[in-house]
């Protein structure tokens, strides 16, 4: 579709991406990468504060300063979100009551009674998640025997059969483990208060059916037997448990370059013995620090850290603005990413062992755990940057990505046939997503990435391009499992089926335009809230923001849209952009665990704006 361009619109859209492109640069490190903060909720926080109660190393000057940041992302209401804008969270509410007791608030407070009334008001302790419950467990303000029985025996579960450890997607795994160490030995550390006001005084009931409680009546055996295990299997499945946790230590210190099970971990270990002067210990406490940001704001830790994502984002958005192959920049950024490719395996390898490993993670530090998104965007950022030596890691990575390919044609992030929705069932599972299914976005990632190697023709491209065009929603959508939400996934798929060869006129194209324009905001940008992971009538809907609105242009002009819809878009992002170049964007946009734990990306609102003001000036190459 075409139409006639708004006067000025392309020279304000130049300016734009111009200063964007400018303030992108002045990011780089001298290393050649970017690295953005990952912003999640303050559970980070609180956690951290108890992991150092727990290991008796919590300091008043880390306190202070966590309870800083914590006390200013409380809402009038006393509550807190999981993301900017949203619904209080119960159980984040109590964790971050729990820390700024911690840090001398006094129950009495204003600011901690709204907490703890809305608290009860929300079924209090008796109703929160279980790993809240958990960590309440650690300091005796909850009962182990209240808490559903993972056992560490689950070590000894062959591959094939389910529910072994290599059933749970990895960050779930990873996390599942030491929690089996945690609630084999039970421990009890003291705190310097208890917490009556936040008991609701009630147990809500769980209902279960079909399969939830064949589990419930299964987790009722286990607590019998918790009571009296078979000693010499339960010595045999605590150090099984825990030369895997060791094996999985990162070079950084850390657990799979994520937050759970490196608290959990370190924890478990501490329980084995490991004092905190053994080298495991050490590194990982140290590498906690890397992953710490203390500024005016107070102290915070983030979940995860970003380097390889935001560094190939922003060789693409630099690529599409126009950057030519070898630009100084781009090399600089390739030869980094080139540095971090995975060579060895991991264990997505138990599910593929014959294929050979390549690659990228997420991380600095996560070499046994690559993901099949972040290597499409490396290898489209890559092959557009002029670096010669960049081909044999290139060539790896698409044999590796190909190989991850599941069963159903489709591509999930970590692991390949992560699917057995059994793990999901089971009563300790009522918080985050366990598996790691195929997913649209990450499909098409790598749908586009293969395409633009040249293998659109060969057979793992052409199962995938039949996945997804499966996998498109009745309403012409796609479901975004990373980022937020239906915008996020139609912002990949479209321009992944242009890639692969699907013609702009065929009917699933369509039907995406459609969906895209119907949702467009009357001030021409984007948003969606990410309340549509739990409600359907969030879906296409909330506030502009610069990367839904890029998402969503990404995909029109893919569709080679020159209409109306894309104007009003273009113009949005330049009309918001502030002088400094980049764009404010306090909501997330980025997904953990959908429905539970939601990231903002602060690279985001600056790289894939200027993507799509670079393919809209035909700049991309």
């Amino acid at each position: 579709m075409t139409t006639t361009e708004a006067p000025g619109l392309t020279e304000a859209a130049a300016a734009a991406v111009e200063a964007a492109r400018d303030h992108l640069l002045g990011l780089q490190s001298a290393e050649g990468w970017w690295k953005a903060e990952l912003e999640t909720n303050v559970t980070m926080d609180a956690e951290d504060l108890l992991l150092r109660q727990f290991l008796g190393i919590r300091t008043d000057a880390e306190t202070a300063a966590a309870a800083r940041w914590i006390r200013s992302q409380q809402r009038a209401d006393g509550t807190w979100a999981n993301f900017y804008g949203g619904p209080p969270d119960p159980s984040t509410t109590i964790e971050a009551y729990v820390a700024l007791r911690l840090a001398g608030d006094a129950p009495g407070d204003e600011h901690m009674r709204r907490a703890a009334a809305y608290a009860r008001e929300a079924g209090g302790i008796e109703g929160s998640r279980v790993f809240t419950r958990i960590w309440l467990a650690l300091f005796g303000q909850w009962s182990w025997d209240d808490l559903p029985v993972m056992p560490p025996e689950l070590m000894f579960l062959p591959s094939r059969v389910p529910l072994n450890v290599y059933s749970w997607a990895c960050w779930a795994r990873q996390t599942i483990v030491p929690l089996t160490v945690l609630g084999s030995l039970r421990p009890v550390r003291s705190l310097p208060f208890d917490l009556p006001e936040l008991r609701a005084g009630r147990r809500p009931a769980r209902k279960a059916t079909g399969w939830g409680r064949a589990f419930n009546a299964l987790d009722r055996f286990l607590h019998v037997y918790e009571k009296r295990p078979v000693a010499p299997l339960r010595k045999a499945a605590l150090r099984r448990a825990a030369e895997w946790i060791v094996a999985r230590q990162e070079a950084d210190g850390c657990w799979g370059g994520i937050q759970p099970p490196w608290v959990y971990s370190l924890m478990a270990l501490s329980l084995l013995g490991y004092d905190l002067d053994h080298p495991v210990m050490k590194r990982g406490l140290a590498g906690l620090d890397r992953f710490t940001i203390e500024d005016g704001k107070g102290r915070r830790l983030e979940a995860c850290q970003s380097p390889v994502w935001d560094t190939v984002l922003a060789m693409n958005a630099l690529s599409d603005a126009g950057a030519p192959a070898g630009d100084p920049a781009l090399l600089r950024a390739a030869r980094w990413v080139v540095g971090e490719e995975i060579r060895g395996p991991g264990d997505w390898s138990v599910r593929r062992p014959d294929l050979p490993p390549g690659g990228w993670a997420f991380e600095f530090d996560n070499d046994l755990y690559p993901d099949t998104d972040d290597t499409a965007e490396a290898i489209l950022a890559l092959r557009r940057s002029g670096l010669p030596e960049a081909r044999g890691p290139i060539d790896r990575a698409v044999r590796w990505m190909a190989g991850m390919a599941s069963r159903d044609g489709g591509f999930a992030a970590f692991d390949a046939d992560n699917t057995q929705e059994l793990c999901t069932k089971l009563p300790f599972c009522d918080f985050g997503a366990v598996i790691d299914p195929p997913s649209a976005d990450v499909t098409a990632h790598v749908v586009e990435a293969l395409a633009k190697e040249g293998h659109a023709e060969s057979p793992v491209t052409k199962r995938a391009v039949v996945w997804l065009l499966k996998a498109q929603e009745a309403d012409g959508s796609w479901f975004g499992r990373w980022g937020a939400n239906h915008v996020y996934g139609t912002g990949g798929a479209v321009p992944a089926l242009i890639a692969a060869g699907v013609r702009p006129d065929k009917p699933p194209i369509r039907r995406a335009v459609a969906w895209l324009e119907h949702h467009q905001n009357p001030d021409g940008g984007w948003g969606e809230d990410l309340r549509s992971y739990d409600d359907p009538a969030w879906i296409g809907r909330g506030t502009s923001t610069p990367s839904q609105t890029a998402w969503a242009l990404l995909a029109l002009l893919a569709a080679g849209e020159r209409s109306p819809a894309v104007e009003a878009g273009v113009r949005w992002l330049v009309d918001h952009q502030r002088p400094d170049g980049t764009w404010d964007e306090d909501q997330f946009t980025g997904t953990g665990f959908p429905g539970d734990f939601y990231i903002n990306y602060h690279l985001y609102r600056l790289v894939f704006p200027i993507s799509a003001l670079g393919r809209y000036l035909g700049r991309d190459r």
